[in-house]
């Protein structure tokens, strides 16, 4: 058996354990092995890490000038092109993800850093038109101070980067909490922040589980933003919590994607961007596009090549070069899967391919590529989010009818439109009640465009040059330009 890795935690620019020494064990799902812990931090290390960002915030970073900030994020970008691989490594053990995807997203994530390093001083205030005489009234632009970014453990350098280069880059400190399903990556990661020289405590990476890291973190009063991925439960216990501090938060949560084809879209183009986006990453992508629309015309022979398609992924171990899809990332999701399954298939649902266990392996949590004809777009499959590698295929006849059933979800993050028709394009994807909306492609991300949903699917936007604001607060000056001094407020006629 393999030595098992024991990783510490990214305190103040110190490397440290617990207060309480404990640990918690991270599996490898590819065949549900430890091979790392990682310290299970309390309350104690959680007052620590905040601490030591509010000293940072205070007393280097949200005075020094934006362009010097931009240098770290700079570095912060050359230091993952630089071990691009090297994290991909690791993240493909700890979550299951394969390794061509993993090893190639740091190069590309570095890209983030880089564009919020750009507009670190790019963003300004306004002279407002007050309507009181003498008076000059403008507006800045201020830090907001201490962040907590909570990441899950899917695409975790992603999902970081879109808190952590934003608030960075506009002055503020930040303390994030790795999942525990999967942190070895964000600990890996923060020996590459460590080399860019960066102030001690602008930058604190925790482990913990949510009780009592997480909530500890949430509810700590200084603490003034969360910027939270993750699911719709934990999100409401997040909310509840920032009740504690009145901190600013933004939620990232979940999806129940709907894709349609209709009977005039390129059909192969199609295909391809429905396998990519509900079977890339094993389905595990909070915007898989897990509910499928085929217009009735074209059900049966789309759904048919649709069908050969998804039985030829390859699925096996995520550090292989021929695997197309690796292990889930927890036997939980496994559960969870299996039990949706089952209660769809009692009410009528077909299993068309997969649908059980793989046999692969017997030790990972492998499922295939499955797909389940539902009459009724309410079933379980088709309702719930799973976090897999399962589609949930519906017909429809006319364009009205798909748009309500596409609305009728309460999610609202990503969705898909495939038609040759660009007037119905816009039609279809402006009346489509979600975040994002994919035409003629699906599974695509740019630092330059927003990401988020409405609904259950939670709110504000990460990525994009709006989304640098949101790290920010407005502070209003009034300047006197009178030679006179104000009149006296108690002088009576």
């Amino acid at each position: 058996m393999p030595k098992i890795q024991n990783f510490k935690m990214y305190i103040n620019g110190e490397w440290v354990d617990s207060s309480s020494g404990k640990k918690i064990q991270t599996l490898n799902p590819e065949n549900n092995e430890v091979w790392a812990t990682v310290p299970e931090a309390n309350e104690k290390d959680v007052d620590k890490a905040v601490q030591s960002a509010q000293n940072a915030f205070e007393n280097s970073w949200s005075i020094l000038h934006p362009r010097d900030r931009a240098k770290y994020l700079r570095l912060i970008a050359d230091q993952l092109r630089e071990n691009a691989e090297h994290l991909g490594k690791i993240e493909t053990i700890d979550t299951g993800k394969i390794y061509r995807e993993t090893k190639t997203q740091a190069n590309y994530i570095a890209e983030y850093y880089d564009y919020f390093a750009g507009l670190a001083d790019k963003v300004e205030g306004t002279v407002v038109p007050i309507d009181k005489p003498d008076m000059q009234v403008t507006t800045t632009r201020i830090p907001i101070g201490v962040v907590a970014a909570i990441i899950p453990w899917n695409s975790q350098m992603l999902l970081t980067a879109v808190k952590l280069a934003p608030a960075l880059a506009m002055g503020n400190t930040v303390v994030i909490k790795a999942s525990e399903l999967a942190p070895v990556t964000l600990l890996e990661f923060a020996k590459l922040i460590e080399k860019t020289g960066i102030p001690k405590g602008v930058i604190n990476i925790i482990t913990g589980l949510g009780e009592p890291c997480g909530k500890a973190l949430t509810t700590h009063n200084l603490v003034e933003r969360i910027a939270f991925t993750g699911g719709p439960e934990t999100a409401k216990h997040i909310v509840k919590n920032s009740a504690e501090n009145l901190s600013q938060v933004s939620l990232e949560l979940g999806g129940k994607s709907p894709v349609v084809v209709f009977d005039d879209a390129d059909q192969e183009n199609a295909l391809n961007g429905i396998t990519a986006g509900i079977f890339g990453a094993s389905g595990q992508s909070c915007i898989a596009g897990s509910r499928l629309y085929l217009q009735s015309n074209i059900y049966d022979e789309f759904l048919d090549k649709l069908i050969t398609k998804a039985k030829k992924i390859k699925l096996g171990g995520p550090m292989e070069e021929d695997t197309q899809m690796g292990p889930l990332n927890s036997f939980k999701q496994l559960e969870n899967i299996e039990k949706n399954i089952k209660s769809t298939t009692e009410q009528g649902g077909k299993i068309r391919c997969g649908g059980e266990r793989s046999s692969v392996s017997n030790k990972g949590y492998y499922f295939p590529a499955t797909i389940i004809e539902c009459e009724n777009h309410n079933l379980p499959v088709a309702e719930n989010e799973l976090f897999g590698p399962i589609l949930s295929v519906m017909k429809f006849d006319n364009e009205e009818e798909v748009i309500k059933k596409m609305n009728d979800n309460k999610y609202g993050l990503s969705s898909g439109v495939y038609t040759s028709n660009f007037a119905r394009g816009h039609r279809v994807s402006k009346a489509i009640r979600a975040g994002i909306v994919f035409i003629n492609t699906y599974r695509l991300i740019s630092p330059m465009a927003p990401f988020g949903g409405i609904k259950d699917s939670g709110y504000g936007k990460e990525a994009g040059i709006e989304s640098i604001k949101e790290y920010t607060r407005i502070k209003t000056t009034w300047y006197n330009s009178s030679d006179k001094p104000i009149s006296d407020p108690f002088t009576i006629g």
